[in-house]
Order: structure tokens, then sequence, then C-alpha cells
């Protein structure tokens, strides 16, 4: 059976992870056609979330889908994440490929989490 479907059903149209990895070797129809489903439904890998590093005042991030071109948006998900973004100290500084960099301040809060979307 197919693990990336849950409890092993084939028929099951929802993932464990947020869509479906495509080798380009990919030969299934089915396989194929249930990823640009789930991307017509809004679903991808290029959204995740992060909390910024208390006592620094960078937050590198892994995102294998981001690369140097790529604009990353971020959405806070907590009130202290929402202050550090009104307040302007927090904002994607560097972009690379397989990562990206939010500079923000030094303080010592440790739930100033978001979301974001890494796109392009």
């Amino acid at each position: 059976m197919d693990p990336r479907f849950r409890g092993g059903d084939r028929n099951c149209e929802h993932f464990e992870m947020s869509a479906p990895h495509l080798s380009p070797a990919e030969t299934s129809l089915y396989v194929i056609v249930n990823a640009v489903r789930q991307l017509m439904q809004g679903r991808s890998n290029a959204a995740g979330s992060l909390t910024l590093s208390s006592g620094a005042s960078a937050t590198v991030v892994t995102a294998p889908n981001c690369a140097a071109l790529s604009q990353v948006f971020l959405f806070p998900r907590t009130a202290h994440a929402a202050a550090e973004l009104a307040a302007g100290t927090c904002y994607v500084s560097t972009v690379a490929a397989g990562s990206f960099t939010v500079a923000h301040a030094n303080n010592t809060q440790t739930d100033r989490t978001f979301a974001y979307v890494c796109l392009g």
C-alpha cells in the first residue's frame, strides 16, 4: 500500500503531509491527478510555521521549497507575534535556496509564532 495515504486507504483523498511529493519519473496517472487536485484545493508544501528565537535578533528557517528569488509572507499566530510585526521590527531579511532569515527584536518572549508561505 502507498504510505502517503492515511490508514493505507488508496481511495482516501487526504495526505498526512500538506501535499504529495512527485518524482519526475512518476508514471501513475492516479498519483499525478491526485497531486494536481490537492494543489487545486489549496494544499502545497510551500507553507509552514516558525517561532522566533528568544535571545537572538534573527531566526533562520529551513524551508526546502524556498529559492533565492522566492517571496516569503509572514502571518502572526500569537499576540506577541502580532505585536512584533506591528512594531515594524520583524521582517524577512534574507531568502536563499532552502531557507530564509527573519530579523526581529532580541527579547525573551518564546511564543512569537508565525505561519508563513514561501512562493516563487
